[in-house]
């Protein structure tokens, strides 16, 4: 590998668990876990949530979907694409992580959709 690849893993966080925190939590595991094998490899893995929680909370919000996630969730992982070279959709069905995906498109990013297509580079 030449250059560490800063990549976005986008996935499900909120989508198909009803808000239920130890479904998001799994979720969010499932990310982290991708992060650490890129990470592992060499590249800078990222996760908008790692931003957008700790704002979250300092903001005041009181649950998903609120006002003040709303403003935050979104919007962070929105700016934080244009920092990275690539994005990984992991997981299934996300609104959120397809967003992701089309803006990184709009950009001119690489998408992967397997964490073996990443590593093989």
């Amino acid at each position: 590998m030449n250059k560490p690849l800063t990549i976005l893993v986008a996935g499900p966080y909120r989508s198909g668990t009803n808000d239920d925190p130890e479904l998001m939590q799994q979720n969010l595991d499932l990310l982290e876990s991708n992060a650490l094998t890129l990470f592992r490899a060499g590249h800078i893995p990222l996760i908008g949530e790692w931003l957008a929680l700790p704002l979250l909370k300092t903001a005041g919000s009181k649950q998903p979907g609120d006002d003040i996630y709303q403003e935050i969730s979104y919007p962070i992982a929105h700016r934080l694409i244009t920092k990275c070279d690539a994005i990984l959709r992991i997981g299934g069905e996300s609104k959120g992580a397809d967003n992701d995906v089309k803006l990184g498109h709009e950009l001119g990013l690489k998408i992967y959709y397997k964490l073996e297509d990443i590593l093989g580079n």
